[in-house]
Order: C-alpha cells, then sequence, then structure tokens
C-alpha cells in the first residue's frame, strides 16, 4: 500500500525541504499522511477549481508547487479562495502536498526544468547566485527577436514583456516566477539575457542600463514546465498507482 506520506517522502527526495526560502510553507499541509493513494493529481497550483477536478478524478492526494496554506492564516472559510481549496479537499478527504521554493532550487526542478525547456546547454547554477535558484546556460547566438520567438513557442505563452539590452543571446540566465529581483546577480555572472517573471518597471529599467536583454515570460508559464517533470517522477517511483496531470488548469492572466 501506497500512502501521503510514502509520496512525500518522494517528493521531499528530489526536492529536499532544506532547500526552500525561509519563511515557506511545504510539505503535508491538508489531509492525513496514513491515507491510501491510489490516484495523484498534479498541479502548478491548488486553485479551487483544481480542487474540484481533483474530486471529480477521484483522486486521493493532490501535489502541487505553490501551497494551498501560506502567508498569514487565521480562519479557513468558503469566503476566501484557499478556504474554499481546503474545504474541498478535506470535504472529499484529499491531501495536499507541495514543494515550492525547495522544488526551484532542486537539481532537476523548476529552473533546470526551465533551462531545458527553452534549449539551453551548458547548464548549470548561476555563479553569482548565493542562493542556488538561478541557472545559467548557452545558446547558439543568435537575435534577440529569434530567441524571443523560441521563448514564446516553447512556454507556449500568449505574449512576452521584455527590455532590449542591445545584445545578441548567448549567454542566458533563467528564474521562473519572480525572480526579477536577482538582476544583479545575473549582471554579475556576465549573462546577457534573463528568462524570469514579475518583472517591475524598474527592473526592465535596470537591466536595458546594464545591457542585459530581460524577458517577462509570465510566472505560469515559466513554472508550469515542471509539472510534467514532477508527475513524471511520481508515476515512476510509484508504478502502481494512477498519475495525472491537471487538465483544466491554465494561466488567469489574459492578453486582450
Amino acid at each position: 500500500m501506497t500512502t501521503v506520506q510514502d509520496i512525500l517522502q518522494f517528493v521531499e527526495s528530489i526536492a529536499p525541504p532544506t532547500l526552500k526560502m525561509e519563511g515557506d510553507n511545504v510539505g503535508l499541509l491538508c489531509g492525513r499522511a496514513d491515507k491510501e493513494v491510489k490516484t495523484v493529481l498534479v498541479a502548478l497550483d491548488p486553485f479551487p477549481s483544481v480542487c474540484r477536478e481533483a474530486v471529480a478524478e477521484g483522486a486521493d492526494l493532490l501535489v502541487t508547487h505553490h501551497p494551498i496554506i501560506h502567508g498569514s492564516i487565521t480562519s479557513v472559510t468558503d469566503q476566501t479562495t484557499y478556504g474554499q481549496a481546503i474545504l474541498e479537499l478535506m470535504a472529499h478527504n484529499i491531501s495536499a502536498v507541495n514543494a515550492h521554493t525547495n522544488l526551484d532550487c532542486a537539481e532537476g526542478g523548476v529552473n533546470d526544468t526551465l533551462a531545458a525547456r527553452l534549449g539551453l546547454y551548458e547548464i548549470q547554477k548561476l555563479s553569482a547566485d548565493p542562493y542556488g535558484l538561478l541557472r545559467q546556460g548557452q545558446m547558439d547566438t543568435q537575435s534577440l527577436e529569434d530567441f524571443l520567438s523560441k521563448v514564446k513557442a516553447n512556454l507556449g505563452c500568449a505574449g512576452l514583456r521584455y527590455a532590449d539590452g542591445g545584445k545578441e543571446v548567448c549567454k542566458v540566465a533563467v528564474g521562473g516566477g519572480s525572480c526579477g529581483s536577482e538582476l544583479a546577480a545575473v549582471a554579475a555572472a556576465g549573462c546577457d539575457t534573463f528568462v524570469t517573471a514579475d518583472v517591475k518597471y524598474n527592473q526592465f529599467w535596470d537591466a536595458q542600463m546594464l545591457g542585459i536583454n530581460m524577458i517577462d515570460a509570465g510566472h505560469f508559464h515559466t513554472e508550469n514546465p515542471v509539472v510534467t517533470v514532477l508527475a513524471e517522477k511520481i508515476q515512476a517511483a510509484f508504478p502502481h498507482i494512477h498519475v495525472k496531470i491537471s487538465k483544466n488548469h491554465c494561466d488567469c492572466m489574459k492578453f486582450y
């Protein structure tokens, strides 16, 4: 019999909790550790729509990148999004496990997956990044326009925000999700291009002043590729259970 605890231990073997950032919330956040698991649903976010999908799919466990409980939560009611999600899972005896910043930093995690999806080679931890979070890699030298087309196609983005640093693309840094604050480390590592998300106005200007091509490909699209990788790893470790990837979860931000 496979339990929630068994799968949690496996997830934490590939994304050790010791790698998580200070204040992050990872691990088993909802449900019972001793519950038997026959079906797992994997998604980026534990939004109410995903939790309803977990119910419809007969899942015993929901595994996500983002945590279902974060920040300062003082109540669980149907008046909040996270409350609705937690109540949906609890009502159907579904547990929830997540690996957040520990999966960002882990080998083979969010940022290694993002780098590989973009076609980088000689991928390694960013030399100037003290947290082991970002990745850097090489690209065959190409124009920024050509690389933008590749990013958009390979990640399935509806659009990109970017600042032109005035350089061709060759040495690329990546940081899935909100990593714009790591621009200084990217510059110190000698990268000409940085792919991340949630970039602020002043960070685009700073990148242009530093001569770095700054590309915001969206939080969802820079992190979602790891969902398939995580599902495949869980399935390989537990071949006798059913591991499914969420079909209805998508980016909530649209382009008009």
